[in-house]
């Protein structure tokens, strides 16, 4: 857990954060340590906790990034600590993948923008500094509604990036008050930035909307990924509900793990979000299911290991 440096945080302070920290995680009843460093400019602390609690149980570790990043805000709130303006201060080195891509772009881009006046120039210079663009269409038709930044094998939308580069907002930057005719209709003759998204080749029976044939290919992976896990898990269709995703088309049904395994998707993250396209839909229902297989497997995994125990402290002697 890092804070702000500048941040007088006391110890007491600090493990009183910590300890609510692991209530709002629900990492309760279970063995942990929690060590403060001084080793760098920011005052942080390490916690590290038994994932076997004391009645022998797993804890749950499913969705455990959001409700990382909601316990972080509820607590930054409730101690009056520091809320970071923006990027600049997150230390890029120490961050993994997805992010760190993610804000190696937003460098990249926040860099060369001031020197841009039109998409073709922005795309030019990104080149230069290893990062791909390129615009999302609507349908089949030659409307932009999104741009797409690239880099080290990874893709973001550009509000994703940052809320100010997205499509929108760069395309009144580069053409005040022509974005929309610009969008709608394009210039004959004037060549779009970067090659197209794969085309929509998948519309759904039930609402008509349509997706990419490389997410709906996605989505099938990971759907066939979690059955085979669901399989493994030994759990019974029968005492479970089922997740519907006939919307997607070429999906159907999958059986959802039972609700008392500590792993499980919920009504809510299964809605579209405000401003969220159909294919970003697509890919977060995607990782979705991939993060729900993940952690079917590690408890299938933990489930063994204790089985492996068992044994050997059935014929512990005892003098």
């Amino acid at each position: 857990m890092s804070f702000a440096p500048g941040e007088k945080i006391s110890d007491r302070t600090m493990t009183q954060i910590a300890r609510e920290y692991m209530e709002k995680m629900n990492v309760c009843d279970t063995q942990y340590i929690l060590v403060r460093h001084t080793d760098r400019e920011h005052p942080h602390c390490h916690l590290v906790y038994n994932r076997v609690d004391n009645r022998g149980k797993a804890i749950p570790d499913g969705n455990d990034r959001y409700r990382n990043e909601k316990a972080c805000k509820e607590l930054t709130q409730k101690y009056s600590l520091y809320f970071s303006p923006g990027k600049e201060r997150v230390n890029v080195d120490r961050l993994r993948e997805p992010d760190k891509t993610r804000y190696q772009i937003y460098h990249a881009v926040k860099n060369v923008l001031p020197h841009c006046r039109s998409w073709r120039e922005l795309e030019n210079r990104l080149r230069k500094q290893g990062v791909t663009m390129r615009f999302k269409y609507n349908g089949h038709s030659d409307r932009k509604q999104g741009v797409l930044f690239s880099q080290n094998g990874r893709t973001f939308s550009g509000s994703k990036v940052d809320r100010a580069f997205s499509f929108s907002k760069l395309d009144r930057r580069f053409s005040p008050g022509q974005s929309q005719s610009r969008a709608q209709a394009p210039v004959s003759g004037a060549s779009s930035v970067g090659p197209r998204v794969a085309p929509v080749v998948h519309t759904t029976q039930r609402t008509g909307v349509q997706y990419s044939a490389q997410s709906v290919g996605k989505l099938q992976t990971a759907v066939s990924g979690y059955l085979s896990a669901f399989g493994k898990g030994g759990f019974s269709a029968k005492d479970c509900g089922e997740l519907d995703l006939k919307r997607f088309g070429g999906c159907g049904r999958i059986p959802l793990p039972p609700s008392d395994c500590g792993i499980g998707i919920s009504p809510e993250q299964m809605q579209r979000r405000l401003g969220e396209s159909q294919e970003e839909y697509i890919a977060r229902i995607t990782a979705l299911i991939a993060a729900t297989t993940e952690a079917i497997l590690n408890q299938i995994a933990e489930n063994n290991r204790k089985r492996q125990i068992k044994p050997k402290q059935q014929f512990k002697m005892k003098f």
